[in-house]
């Protein structure tokens, strides 16, 4: 994989990838949170992991090679960092093992799988900015 074409993509996809996730973030997590922190954890969250899943994975597992691979690796890795980062970030001690817990963290996964449906329906039409 050329690293020049994952830097080149690295914007309109994390773009992309923020305006799936952010509106199920606000919607879905915990009223628990206010709304300035969704949509921070919209933005922040993908911030976190999307350089690795895009800049890193790639050169790990080469795409055209072992996409299932690479899809396993990045799709479990972005879900789970997500949640552990907006635990450490947001939890409460009194929080932990609360349904509150479990929706935001059900919350980040499933905003997740929008973002990897959308983006495997792109790979798959072969549109010219998804690998």
């Amino acid at each position: 994989m050329d690293p020049a074409a994952l830097w080149a993509f690295l914007p309109l996809g994390y773009l992309t990838t923020i305006l799936i996730e952010t509106p199920i973030l606000l919607l879905g997590l915990s009223a628990r949170h206010s709304w300035r922190r969704r949509f921070f954890a919209g933005v922040w969250l993908t911030a976190c992991t999307y350089p690795l899943v895009v800049l890193v994975f790639p050169l790990c597992f080469d795409p055209a090679e072992q996409w299932g691979l690479y899809l396993v690796v990045a799709e479990t890795f972005a879900p789970v960092a997500e949640c552990a980062l907006f635990w450490m970030a947001f939890g409460e001690k009194t929080e932990w093992g609360r349904a509150s817990m479990w929706r935001d963290f059900a919350t980040i996964v499933v905003a997740n799988l929008a973002s990897f449906g959308v983006g495997e329906l792109l790979h798959q039409v072969d549109v010219p900015f998804s690998w």
